[in-house]
């Protein structure tokens, strides 16, 4: 296999990274293409008339993953995925997602334009649902497909517009007609995933890819900190069991500790509540949401603990009662060594400046690597905005990741 034959054709990719952003393109020059909808069966038959005009087969699930598969010399083999998503948040960038997903099928291209021959078969995947704008959680596509199965709950529920998922995403199968069902859940060779930073860190050390060596992982914490309404005028402090001050006493903690502790930490209050919420009543309860991330689970464990142990305290001093109840978990993941060997030999060999980063988000990646090799190259976005309609990738920096991806795919699969 001749590697340094092939090439990435950076006018052809741009353009489809133009012509896929005009499908749910929103005035603010972002997209709103949400999973499911009527915008993301457009991308998706668009992406299968591409690929059946190159002579590539198309396949889907049962969750609507889509399949881009060019064949490899013993088509018997599991075959190499990469990939990403086609789904937009509702105010979504032009780059979160498809440009993992186009920058996967420019290499399927650039082999085909060279007549390259694999060992193996090299599928794109378009995992469905990433972003959980609409329906949640998010990943549900690459969850799915790990799992082998579909949680029977997931079909009761209802998008933000009162749409059935089931409906939705029966209909979003039946717009494929063309692209023949597959099992849900194969075996695969391996798995590497192109995304934006979605940080600023590449982008202030001008460095044009991040090898990302592993995803932190994340929890979902809620706390109801209970206390006893009474009159904001009449009642002195002594007296007072004021949910309020107990949480803000806890988070004054938190916030000082979690973070300042360890820079790899990540501690976000996200949602709070308060009751009953008037302006001349002390509060009664104070409900709020806590993400932390990290990307060992021990440490998950230990900052859990002193969550739980800082909203106890801080309760026991104002008068009140803490409860938390962890309400999601995905577990961290580190990828393969060997894997990440052949991505900084493919930097090297581009010259390219790289640097080893985890990611704070987590992505498809995070599931598949749960059931083969995986890992992922960033590059960087600037300002490192994400999930916002100003989301930019300058078009350099975009040609570098295709060509990263595709460097990265010859060393791992050789021959």
């Amino acid at each position: 296999m001749a590697g340094d034959e092939i090439a990435i054709d950076a006018e052809r990719f741009l353009g489809r990274l133009d012509a896929f952003a005009a499908i749910g393109a929103t005035p603010a020059g972002g997209v709103n293409r949400q999973a499911f909808s009527p915008e993301d069966r457009r991308a998706r038959r668009l992406l299968a008339e591409l690929a059946s005009a190159r002579g590539f087969s198309v396949q889907q699930d049962a969750i609507a993953n889509l399949f881009i598969r060019r064949e490899g010399r013993d088509v018997s083999r599991p075959p190499f995925l990469i990939g990403s998503h086609l789904d937009s948040q509702l105010t979504g960038g032009r780059f979160d997602g498809a440009l993992g997903t186009l920058a996967a099928f420019e290499v399927l291209e650039a082999m085909e334009d060279a007549g390259t021959e694999t060992a193996v078969p090299i599928e794109v995947v378009a995992w469905a649902n990433e972003e959980g704008s609409h329906y949640q959680p998010g990943c549900m596509g690459s969850m799915a497909f790990v799992s082998g199965t579909i949680p029977e709950e997931w079909a009761s529920m209802r998008g933000h517009d009162g749409s059935l998922f089931a409906d939705e995403l029966k209909a979003t199968l039946e717009a494929l007609p063309q692209a023949a069902m597959r099992p849900l859940g194969f075996p695969i060779t391996g798995y590497i995933e192109l995304h934006i930073e979605q940080g600023p860190s590449l982008e202030r050390e001008e460095i044009s890819i991040g090898i990302v060596e592993g995803i932190q992982g994340t929890r979902w914490l809620e706390v109801t900190m209970t206390g006893q309404a009474a009159h904001a005028g009449t009642t002195a402090l002594a007296f007072r069991r004021d949910a309020m001050a107990a949480t803000v006493h806890a988070l004054d903690r938190l916030y000082a500790e979690v973070m300042p502790g360890d820079e790899r930490a990540r501690f976000t209050v996200g949602k709070l509540s308060v009751a009953p919420g008037a302006v001349n009543a002390i509060p009664e309860r104070v409900v709020f949401t806590v993400d932390l991330r990290h990307p060992a689970s021990a440490e998950l464990d230990r900052l859990e603990g002193l969550i739980e142990s800082a909203c106890a305290e801080a309760a026991t001093q104002y008068g009140c009662v803490s409860a938390q109840r962890r309400i999601f978990d995905m577990p961290p993941a580190i990828f393969p060594k060997a894997l990440l060997a052949h991505l900084r030999e493919a930097a090297d060999s581009l010259g390219f400046r790289s640097k080893p980063m985890l990611s704070g988000a987590f992505h498809d990646a995070l599931f598949v690597a749960r059931v083969a090799p995986a890992a992922m190259i960033f590059v960087p976005c600037r300002d490192g905005l994400s999930h916002n309609e100003a989301e930019y990738v300058e078009p350099h920096h975009a040609v570098d990741g295709a060509r990263m991806l595709l460097a990265s795919t010859l060393k791992v699969i050789g021959g």
